[in-house]
């Protein structure tokens, strides 16, 4: 069975913040699709361009390194490695100028070989769910202080959704804490698969439920991601909102 994927981004300044730190990208090369959101931190411009650097870095590193005749365990090690270099790029920046001194930025992606596979993979607390089967799930985990207490059994999964650690990242791209790079999960994707891809501009005001629900009365990705983000603003979000959404598709 041949897959294709149906593909919508958008991005959103929202009502509150003066720049966007959110950067998107969907990279489509002949063997490869690679999609990425990115949402910077540090103040100023700082955010903004972690975020931007992210993602060139990473699609860039992708194409030099993932050939046809990888296997799954070998793809996983580049996506970690591509990781990894747009970490050391991001520090060093941050090293030579007092400016940067604190830039950071979240990073989730997906890569698809044209096959059955799809790479996930995230540093931070942008997320990666899919929507399958009217189930939604997410394939990543945040590495925020909160989820850091919910491992430790120190909170609950309800209490972490309202800690004051939530949004306090204890690992993202711009620290030493990524060290080799991030866990790969691989899903076996099948058609009428979504995923969707998002800053915590979106999740931060929209639980996953009520998501899923959401995304599954929609019928065009485009579409989709554009009213994600107006979800996000008409559910009182102070954030920047981007969102990917991602649908697998019988290409026959």
């Amino acid at each position: 069975m041949a897959l294709a994927l149906n593909i919508g981004k958008c991005s959103l300044l929202g009502n509150y913040r003066e720049n966007n730190e959110d950067s998107i990208e969907v990279k489509q090369f002949p063997d490869l699709i690679v999609s990425i959101v990115a949402d910077g931190m540090g103040g100023q411009a700082a955010g903004e361009i972690a975020s931007k650097r992210a993602i060139e870095i990473i699609p860039r590193e992708l194409r030099k390194n993932l050939t046809a005749n990888l296997h799954t365990e070998a793809v996983k090690a580049v996506i970690r490695r591509a990781i990894v270099q747009a970490n050391e790029e991001i520090m060093a920046m941050g090293a030579l100028d007092k400016d940067m001194k604190n830039m950071g930025t979240t990073v989730v992606m997906t890569v698809w070989r044209k096959g059955q596979e799809m790479f996930v993979a995230g540093v931070g607390d942008s997320r990666v769910y899919l929507l399958r089967t009217g189930k939604i799930s997410q394939l990543t985990v945040d590495h925020s202080l909160a989820q850091a207490l919910v491992e430790a059994k120190t909170i609950s999964a309800a209490e972490a959704k309202e800690h004051r650690f939530k949004n306090v990242l204890w690992k993202y791209l711009g620290s030493k804490e990524v060290g080799e790079g991030p866990d790969v999960s691989v899903i076996q994707v099948a058609p009428g698969d979504r995923f969707l891809l998002c800053s915590d501009g979106l999740t931060g005001v929209v639980q996953d439920d009520p998501l899923g629900e959401f995304i599954e009365k929609q019928t065009d990705m485009q579409t989709c991601a554009e009213a994600l983000g107006q979800l996000a603003l008409d559910s009182g979000s102070r954030d920047n909102v981007s969102s990917i959404m991602i649908e697998v598709i019988d290409s026959h």
